[in-house]
Protein backbone atom coordinates (compact mmCIF):
# COMPACT_ATOMS: atom_id res chain seq x y z
CA UNK A 1 0.00 0.00 0.00
CA UNK A 2 1.62 3.51 -0.76
CA UNK A 3 0.96 6.36 1.58
CA UNK A 4 1.12 9.92 0.12
CA UNK A 5 3.64 12.15 2.25
CA UNK A 6 5.46 15.10 2.47
CA UNK A 7 9.48 15.72 2.00
CA UNK A 8 11.42 18.48 1.71
CA UNK A 9 14.84 18.02 -0.77
CA UNK A 10 17.71 20.40 -1.53
CA UNK A 11 16.98 21.47 -5.39
CA UNK A 12 20.34 20.37 -5.75
CA UNK A 13 19.22 17.12 -4.87
CA UNK A 14 16.41 17.20 -7.38
CA UNK A 15 18.22 17.96 -10.03
CA UNK A 16 20.79 15.20 -9.62
CA UNK A 17 17.78 13.16 -9.33
CA UNK A 18 15.95 14.33 -12.15
CA UNK A 19 18.86 14.13 -14.21
CA UNK A 20 19.03 10.05 -13.24
CA UNK A 21 15.61 9.16 -13.31
CA UNK A 22 16.60 6.75 -16.42
CA UNK A 23 13.58 4.38 -16.48
CA UNK A 24 12.06 5.53 -13.58
CA UNK A 25 8.37 6.44 -13.67
CA UNK A 26 8.83 9.52 -11.56
CA UNK A 27 10.65 11.51 -8.78
CA UNK A 28 8.47 9.80 -6.00
CA UNK A 29 9.53 5.97 -7.82
CA UNK A 30 13.22 6.55 -8.01
CA UNK A 31 13.48 8.14 -4.78
CA UNK A 32 11.34 4.51 -3.34
CA UNK A 33 14.01 2.47 -5.02
CA UNK A 34 16.71 4.47 -4.00
CA UNK A 35 15.39 4.32 -0.41
CA UNK A 36 14.96 0.56 -0.86
CA UNK A 37 18.80 0.35 -1.61
CA UNK A 38 20.20 2.29 1.18
CA UNK A 39 18.13 0.40 3.60
CA UNK A 40 19.18 -3.15 1.71
CA UNK A 41 23.17 -1.89 1.97
CA UNK A 42 22.40 -0.59 5.79
CA UNK A 43 21.37 -4.50 7.06
CA UNK A 44 23.98 -6.20 4.67
CA UNK A 45 26.36 -3.75 6.87
CA UNK A 46 25.18 -4.70 10.15
CA UNK A 47 25.10 -8.52 9.47
CA UNK A 48 28.55 -8.06 7.65
CA UNK A 49 29.98 -6.29 11.27
CA UNK A 50 28.07 -9.35 12.89
CA UNK A 51 30.05 -11.97 11.37
CA UNK A 52 33.37 -10.15 11.58
CA UNK A 53 32.42 -9.97 15.31
CA UNK A 54 32.39 -13.59 15.10
CA UNK A 55 35.39 -13.91 13.19
CA UNK A 56 37.65 -11.72 15.56
CA UNK A 57 35.83 -13.56 18.86
CA UNK A 58 37.02 -16.25 17.29
CA UNK A 59 40.43 -15.86 15.40
CA UNK A 60 42.76 -17.61 18.24
CA UNK A 61 40.87 -21.25 18.25
CA UNK A 62 40.35 -21.23 13.96
CA UNK A 63 44.08 -19.92 13.99
CA UNK A 64 45.15 -22.75 16.39
CA UNK A 65 42.74 -24.92 14.46
CA UNK A 66 44.44 -24.09 11.11
CA UNK A 67 48.18 -24.55 12.19
CA UNK A 68 47.44 -27.66 13.51
CA UNK A 69 45.92 -28.98 10.36
CA UNK A 70 49.37 -27.84 8.54
CA UNK A 71 50.75 -29.49 11.01
CA UNK A 72 49.71 -32.87 9.38
CA UNK A 73 50.98 -31.91 5.99
CA UNK A 74 53.32 -34.30 5.03
CA UNK A 75 56.75 -32.20 3.00
CA UNK A 76 57.08 -32.50 -0.32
Amino acid sequence: MKVKTSITLSEELLVKIDRNLGNFKNRSNFIENATMNYLSQLSRNEKDRRDRDILDRKAAALNKEAEAVLDFQVPT
